[in-house]
């Protein structure tokens, strides 16, 4: 059924795993803000994107301009969650107009330049994702812009062909990105010591990833079975072996700091890998932590000297609570430098 009255549109909002978030009748004089508005209360805080096909359904677009010849679905791509909108500390900006077109400045050798690539930033660009010196740009026809830094992600020539169309989402760590298509595999480029060679996973990567999460120099994968994969530094959370068993099902959700992941569970425990003293080592918690979890969120350490001593009187034992002390941009559109 595609309409429900002459005068409302039934649509269902559905993730890339498949899974229903809204459905229901709209009146058709409705703009898309109220799709949007359906979308966040199944995810509060989670930012999306809604597409139908490849084109993409801004919050002003008209629901009387949606092509129902097509079907009834639209698709409902998360973009990143709240921990995700801390600041970078690269050296250069990118912002995305309301036209669709990207004005960006600040070191020029760090993503402050895009005049290689002004033609195609011009219009049509719908978010743009930063390492610590590059940025990739999704376009409304699903095609990926890259510029800055080769060494941090900026050229993306070897996985072209790959990204000319169906890209959904795009997430970086320092100085690698990953980006999941509509087809639900993933493509990776940049440091491959940082996540940019996923090769020894491509297989798990091939088809079903639903959300990528990075950290700052590996991702984690969630996939439509609810399973997770991981690549990357193994200093950052890059191999999940030791909890492997606790990964292959039921995951809905991933986040990261520097060098560590947490995943909740559907049944409200949480798992985490990586580096102990990043968050990944939560074993003194267990007990608060096996079941009950509806939300994590992680911290980045404060950079310095200053940073180290005003975390040190929380206590080893306490470390683990970076994940729910603060939010993360690891995921998210801007992934921040390393700790130094």
């Amino acid at each position: 059924m595609i309409m429900a009255t002459s005068s409302e549109i039934y649509l269902e909002l559905v993730e890339l795993s498949g899974h229903v978030v809204a459905k229901g009748a709209w009146r058709a004089t409705l703009r898309a803000e109220c799709l949007y508005q359906s979308a966040h209360l199944a995810k509060p805080g989670r930012r999306c994107r809604l597409l139908q096909g490849t084109w993409e359904i801004r919050p002003s677009t008209p629901l009387a301009a949606l092509d129902l010849s097509s079907g009834i679905c639209i698709q409902v791509v998360w973009l990143s969650s709240s921990a995700a909108d801390r600041r970078s500390h690269g050296d250069a900006f990118a912002a995305v107009k309301a036209n669709g077109s990207v004005v960006t400045w600040g070191n020029a050798n760090y993503g402050g330049n895009s005049s290689a690539v002004a033609p195609l930033l011009a219009e049509g660009v719908v978010q743009v994702c930063g390492t610590n010196g590059a940025f990739a740009a999704i376009k409304a026809n699903g095609s990926v812009v890259t510029w800055g830094n080769v060494n941090c992600g900026g050229n993306s020539s070897a996985v072209a062909p790959l990204l000319r169309e169906g890209v959904v989402q795009v997430c970086g760590t320092n100085f690698a990105f990953a980006a999941i298509k509509a087809n639900g595999s993933v493509v990776t480029w940049g440091n491959a010591n940082y996540g940019g060679n996923s090769s020894a996973v491509a297989p798990l990567l091939a088809e079903g990833v639903v959300q990528v999460c990075g950290t700052n120099g590996a991702f984690a994968a969630i996939k439509a079975n609810g399973s997770v994969v991981t690549w990357g530094n193994v200093n950052c959370g890059g191999n999940s072996s030791a909890v492997a068993p606790l990964l292959r099902e039921g995951v809905v959700q991933v986040c990261g700091t520097n060098g560590a992941f947490a995943g909740i569970k559907a049944n409200g425990s949480l798992v985490t890998c990586g580096r102990d003293d990043y968050g990944g080592d939560s074993s003194v918690y267990a007990p608060l932590l096996a079941e009950g979890v509806v939300q994590v969120c992680g911290t980045n350490f404060v950079r310095g000297r200053q940073g180290e001593r005003q975390c040190s009187h929380v206590g080893r034992r306490m470390k683990w609570w970076q994940f729910l002390s603060g939010c993360s941009t690891f995921g998210g559109r801007y992934c921040p430098s390393l700790w130094k």
